[in-house]
């Protein structure tokens, strides 16, 4: 549903974000569509598999699946969903069982034909369309979702842990605003709609360090494969347009399986504090520094955004593809 603006800075933000959604979408679209020029097209196993490459994204994705899996592509057939959660465009397919996809991590569904098998793969695509590498959100949730995400999977979340998450995420009940008296708040400068990371109780920042330290490549897949319930094709691979192209045929592009990605991002780092200062906004006047938590190429954040102020914000670090070479051997 199309968001309504409370204001012409809201609209903007709101136009923004659609620019930007769609130019992703139209590179979901393209790559989709150059994939299909593909078919019949033979692509044999070879030893060069490097994860940033250079020149069309379509052949270089399948021949980084031909490697990576050591199998002989003899025929593809590509689906485009990006666009099917945010703005109802996309392929009309269906599951194994028949009923249509409306929703997929997975931005393009290639079914591979081998001389053996065939097999669907899905690709979560990432597109930057700037000079330089930017942020790219990975994963939109609340601080409750993003809890009961993790004990689906059997990740035991303390009742400290979520009240610390939901005190970060700025939930009703759990703000400066709820729990502050009138003296405290007038003495306050930062934000009194959420507390920051620093400003949790410290059982609930040492069981989250102790969380995520004990199960990073878990939480990490999750947020990369997982958003949609009942998912039938969570994305075994990234593909991530790394900047702004001009030409299809040498546009550059970082392509990793799942588990390499996930793998890389535990080699970067555990989970770290990082300081940062807010220098914009209604706060500005607040001089202190605060703490963003981060674990490998991932970092999150509460949204902030006047459409969904208290989301939780899952994004990658910019430019984490040019940060490999040194984990290379270590895969």
């Amino acid at each position: 549903m199309a968001q309504k603006p409370t204001s012409k800075a809201h609209s903007k933000q709101i136009e923004a974000g659609t620019v930007g959604r769609n130019k992703g979408h139209k590179f979901e679209a393209l790559l989709a569509a150059e994939i299909n020029k593909l078919s019949g097209r033979i692509f044999m196993p070879t030893k060069n598999n490097s994860h940033l490459q250079k020149g069309n994204p379509a052949q270089n994705l399948l021949q980084y699946i031909a490697n990576h899996q050591n199998i002989v592509i003899t025929s593809v057939k590509a689906s485009w969903l990006g666009g099917l959660a945010t703005s109802g465009l996309g392929d009309a397919i269906t599951d194994d069982d028949g009923k249509p996809i409306t929703k997929s991590k997975s931005d393009v569904l290639i079914k591979i034909g081998t001389p053996y098998e065939t097999k669907t793969i899905g690709i979560s695509v990432k597109t930057c369309n700037k000079k330089n590498p930017t942020n790219d959100q990975m994963f939109f949730s609340t601080a409750k979702a993003f809890c009961q995400l993790l004990s689906n999977n059997e990740i035991i979340i303390s009742k400290a842990a979520a009240t610390g998450l939901s005190m970060f995420c700025g939930d009703t009940g759990y703000r400066p605003i709820d729990c502050m008296n009138e003296d405290e708040l007038q003495a306050r400068i930062s934000d009194p709609n959420r507390y920051y990371w620093e400003e949790t109780p410290q059982k609930s920042q040492k069981d989250w360090k102790d969380i995520i330290n004990s199960n990073q490549d878990k939480i990490s897949l999750l947020l990369f494969q997982k958003a949609y319930k009942d998912d039938p094709f969570p994305p075994e691979y990234l593909l991530h347009q790394t900047v702004k192209y001009k030409d299809f045929n040498d546009c550059e592009i970082a392509v990793f399986s799942m588990n390499e990605i996930v793998k890389l991002s535990n080699l970067h780092s555990r989970f770290v504090l990082s300081e940062y200062y807010i220098h914009k906004g209604t706060y500005k006047n607040d001089k202190k520094p605060h703490l963003a938590p981060r674990f490998g190429f991932i970092q999150f954040q509460r949204g902030g955004q006047k459409q969904h102020p208290t989301q939780l914000q899952f994004n990658l670090k910019s430019g984490y593809f040019y940060m490999l070479k040194d984990y290379f051997d270590k895969i």
